[in-house]
C-alpha cells in the first residue's frame, strides 16, 4: 500500500511539474469600481492575497491591504491619474520586490526601485522583495561588536552595536538627523554598507543630506531611499521596507550594514491615512490597531546573524519625533517597546547650546558595554555618574545657596566634562579621540583648564600628537585597546607639550 501510494504521489508531481506555468491574469480578471485618494476598490478577485501586487490596466499597479466579502482594497504605487474606473484588474501572484547589491551604493532611488539621480539605470541583477521574515532566535547570535558612531557623548555612555536597534528620539530640530549622519560618516573604510531612509521629508533637506553624504565622501558607501513629502502616502509607507530590503541584501551576504530611518513618525501618519481611507477601525488618536506590528516587523528584521548565515549584521536607527518633550505619546512608547535602547535629544539643552543635546538620564542602550571598545569601556561607567551627579546639583545651585568647596569643584569638573562632549555636526572622533579624552578627564589633566578653552585645548595636544606619536594613534584606532605603557605616554606628553597653556 505504502509503494502504490508514493509511486502515486511521484506520477502526480511528474504530472503537475508538466503542466504550463499559470497565468494569475488569464484565470482572476477583475474590475475597478472606486478609485479616490491612491485607494482602488476592485471586484472579482476573490483568490487575491493580502500583500498581493495587482496589475490595472497596462502598467498600473497596486498593494492588496483589505480583503472584503465581495471586493478588494489595495493601495496604489502610481499616480492616481493612470487608473480609473472600470479599468480591469488582475491578479500577479507576486509581492513587491525592488532591485538590490553593490551597485546600489552611491545611488538615489524612489521606493519603487527607480532611480531619481539621473545616473542611468541600476544595472543591478539582485532583487529581494520588500517584506522579507525577521530572523528568528536560532539565526541570531549576541551583538557584541561596536558600531562606532564617532559621537564621544554616544560611545562613551550609549553605546551601540552591530545588530542592534538604537532609537532616536526627541522634539523637531533638536539634531536627530545629524546624529544619525554623523553616524553614517564614521563608517568610512569600515566596511559598512549604509541606507538612508527618507520618509515624507522635504525635497530641500534630502537634497542638503545628500549634499552633505557627498561632501564627506560618504556617498560612495551609502543608498539614499528618497519618499518626499509630495509623495502619496502608500509610497511613504512602503520607503522604509524598501530600505530595509536593500540594507538586507549586504547582511546575508554575510557584512555589516546600517540603516536609517528618517523618520517613523511621518511612517505611522502615512498608516493611518491610508487606514482611514480603506474604512478601517480606527482606535487611540485616530491610528489602527495594527500600527505596533508595521513597526515591529520592520524592525525586527535588524539583527546579528549567527554564523551559520555568514555573520552579517544590520543596525538599525530609527527616528521619532515627539511633541512638547512628550515620550509617553502613543507612536513614540510603541516604538520605544520594540527598540534595543533610545538616544533622547532635549530641546532645554539643545537651546542652551550643548550640542549633541543627549539627556543622559532617559537615554539608554540596553546592549551595553559588551558592544564598546576596550579603550572608551574602561572610562564610560565614570562619565555617566558625574554627568549625572553635575546636573544634580547644577539644579540645587540654582536657588543661590551657598555651596561648599567640594561641590563646587564637582560643578566646575562637570562644566569640563559638559564641555568636552560638546562636538560640533559632522565632525567625528576617532576611537583613539574619544579613549584620549575619557583617559585626560578620568586623570583630572584638565583642573587647571577654564571650561571654555577645554575644546581648544584639547584640539591643540590632538593636533600635535597625531603627528608626533602617529604609529600610537593608528593601533589604537586599529584594536581599540589602550594598554597601561600607552596611557601613560598620552598623560606625559599631555603634561610637557599638549597641557600648555
Amino acid at each position: 500500500m505504502e509503494l502504490n501510494l508514493r509511486v502515486l504521489t511521484n506520477d502526480l508531481q511528474q504530472h503537475l511539474a508538466a503542466l504550463p506555468p499559470m497565468q494569475p491574469c488569464a484565470i482572476a480578471a477583475g474590475r475597478v469600481v472606486a478609485c479616490a485618494d491612491g485607494i482602488v476598490t476592485v471586484q472579482g478577485l476573490p483568490h487575491a492575497r493580502c500583500g498581493e501586487l495587482i496589475c490595472i490596466g497596462t502598467c498600473a499597479h497596486a498593494l492588496v491591504m483589505n480583503l472584503e466579502e465581495d471586493t478588494v482594497g489595495a493601495i496604489l504605487l502610481c499616480n492616481a491619474d493612470e487608473v480609473s474606473e472600470g479599468d480591469v484588474a488582475c491578479c500577479t501572484g507576486k509581492i513587491i520586490g525592488v532591485p538590490c547589491g553593490e551597485e546600489l551604493l552611491g545611488r538615489v532611488i524612489d521606493p519603487l526601485g527607480n532611480p531619481l539621480d539621473g545616473k542611468g539605470a541600476l544595472g543591478a541583477t539582485a532583487e529581494r522583495p520588500i517584506e522579507f521574515p525577521a530572523p528568528d532566535v536560532f539565526k541570531r547570535k549576541k551583538v557584541c561588536r561596536p558600531l562606532f558612531t564617532g559621537i564621544t557623548a554616544i560611545d562613551s555612555m550609549i553605546p551601540i552595536g552591530r545588530g542592534q536597534r538604537e532609537l532616536i528620539i526627541g522634539d523637531r530640530q533638536t539634531g536627530k538627523t545629524t546624529i544619525a549622519i554623523d553616524a553614517i560618516l564614521s563608517q568610512k573604510n569600515k566596511g559598512v554598507a549604509c541606507v538612508y531612509v527618507a520618509i515624507g521629508q522635504k525635497l530641500s533637506s534630502v537634497r542638503q543630506i545628500i549634499d552633505t553624504l557627498q561632501s564627506h565622501g560618504a556617498l560612495e558607501y551609502t543608498t539614499v531611499v528618497c519618499s518626499t513629502a509630495g509623495q502619496s502616502a502608500p509610497i511613504q509607507y512602503i520607503a522604509p521596507y524598501t530600505g530595509t530590503a536593500v540594507a538586507e541584501y549586504f547582511c546575508y551576504a554575510g557584512k555589516d550594514a546600517l540603516i536609517v530611518y528618517d523618520d517613523l513618525s511621518k511612517h505611522a501618519i502615512a498608516y493611518r491615512a491610508i487606514s482611514l481611507l480603506l474604512k478601517r477601525p480606527s482606535g487611540r488618536e485616530a491610528y489602527p490597531g495594527d500600527v505596533f506590528y508595521i513597526h515591529s516587523r520592520l524592525l525586527e528584521r535588524s539583527a546579528q546573524l549567527s554564523d551559520a548565515l555568514g555573520g552579517g549584521s544590520l543596525t538599525a536607527l530609527p527616528i521619532v519625533e515627539t511633541l512638547g518633550g512628550d515620550i509617553s505619546a502613543y507612536i513614540p512608547t510603541n516604538i520605544i517597546s520594540i527598540t534595543d535602547g533610545q538616544i533622547y535629544l532635549e530641546s532645554e539643552l539643545f537651546h542652551s547650546g550643548v550640542r549633541p543635546a543627549i539627556n543622559v538620564g532617559l537615554s539608554v542602550s540596553r546592549v551595553g558595554g559588551s558592544a564598546q571598545y576596550p579603550a572608551v569601556r574602561a572610562f564610560s561607567g565614570r562619565v555617566r555618574l558625574e554627568l549625572a551627579h553635575y546636573r544634580e546639583i547644577a539644579q540645587f545651585s540654582q536657588f543661590g545657596s551657598d555651596l561648599e568647596a567640594g561641590a563646587k569643584e564637582t560643578l566646575l569638573r562637570g562644566e569640563r566634562l559638559t564641555e568636552l562632549l560638546k562636538q560640533p555636526e559632522h565632525k567625528s572622533h576617532t576611537v583613539f579621540q574619544t579613549a584620549a579624552e575619557l583617559l585626560l578627564m578620568g586623570e583630572n589633566k584638565l583642573k587647571n583648564t577654564p571650561p571654555h578653552a577645554v575644546r581648544a585645548t584639547l584640539d591643540r595636544f590632538f593636533s600635535f600628537f597625531s603627528v608626533s606619536f602617529g604609529a600610537l594613534v593608528e593601533s589604537v584606532n586599529q584594536t581599540g585597546q589602550l594598554s597601561d605603557a600607552q596611557k601613560s605616554q598620552i598623560l606625559q606628553a599631555f603634561d610637557t607639550l599638549g597641557g600648555a597653556q
